[in-house]
């Protein structure tokens, strides 16, 4: 019987460490399946009213490729809101909702290896990224930096919340957010030692207690990605004045089509614009500036 046993246990012990490996290896194409820009999908852009295509070089020389859209017109400073997209996302398609966060303008890039950005994409890299073009557009004389909202879906989440944690915003909205990149990939992976092959965590959940600034959360209560349960979590953990809203026929690549979904963010930012922003927030030990 041993001499049965001892080769099935070798086997199976082979197998485990041959999945560990292979998810090891390609946790990068999973959890970044890069996307590219089409000309005629660049062209189109470019066309739509009030819009600037943007380039930022990175510290280490990496060229980030995204575009900034007015949506009205004003000679003032206008509100502005900077989205960070879903992993599988090229966020060109983006420019078009912008109508629907007026008179809020709406900026974004593409992630480094997606679109026309250059470099490979990371979660240490992508937060870097994201305090640059903060810091890029927070300059601009047409950009009220008193009136700047995060706007992160999904994977841009992981990189809004860090960046709300080390810049002052007027606000943040999360649509499908998760606590931790951790957590999801345990939920999938039950039998893999996710905390030691996870090279980009992605902990929100760390972050949210120190985080002063008003919230809305957009959950789908047919996520089957993200479970709400999961949304929930930064929701309840989050320091500052915060809003649910749960859709519940949504699930989560098609939560951004149902009735519930832009009124649920105009009706936020709308409640922003009835005074100003105060860009305060908690202060500890993921405060001032540490991303």
């Amino acid at each position: 019987m041993k001499g049965i046993v001892l080769p099935l246990l070798y086997t199976g012990l082979a197998a485990f460490i041959g999945l560990c490996a292979v998810l090891y290896l390609l946790q990068e194409q999973l959890i970044f399946p890069r996307q590219p820009l089409a000309n005629g999908d660049r062209h189109a852009v470019r066309m739509l009213p009030g819009t600037t295509e943007i380039e930022l070089t990175a510290k280490d020389g990496t060229r980030l490729h995204g575009w900034l859209r007015h949506t009205v017109e004003e000679t003032s400073p206008r509100g502005l809101v900077i989205y960070f997209g879903g992993n599988a996302e090229e966020v060109s398609g983006q420019m078009y909702d912008a109508e629907l966060l007026a008179p809020w303008s709406l900026a974004s890039f593409n992630y480094r290896g997606y679109g026309l950005s250059e470099g490979r994409p990371s979660e240490k890299a992508l937060v870097a990224d994201a305090l640059a073009i903060y810091d890029l557009l927070a300059r601009r004389e047409d950009v009220d930096t008193n009136r700047i909202v995060i706007f992160g879906r999904s994977l841009g989440s992981g990189v809004a919340v860090p960046l709300a944690a080390s810049r002052p915003v007027c606000a943040v909205v999360l649509v499908s957010p998760f606590d931790s990149l951790r957590s999801i990939a345990g939920k999938q992976y039950p039998f893999v030692p996710v905390s030691l092959l996870l090279e980009h965590p992605f902990d929100s959940l760390a972050r949210a207690p120190w985080i002063g600034t008003p919230l809305l959360v957009i959950a789908g209560g047919r996520d089957r990605l993200i479970p709400p349960a999961y949304s929930r979590r930064l929701h309840d953990a989050w320091a500052g004045p915060k809003r649910w809203v749960r859709i519940p026929e949504a699930d989560h690549n098609d939560i951004h089509t149902r009735p519930e979904y832009w009124p649920a963010i105009r009706e936020f930012l709308a409640s922003l614009a009835l005074a100003p922003c105060t860009t305060t927030k908690m202060t500890g030990k993921h405060g001032h500036g540490k991303p």
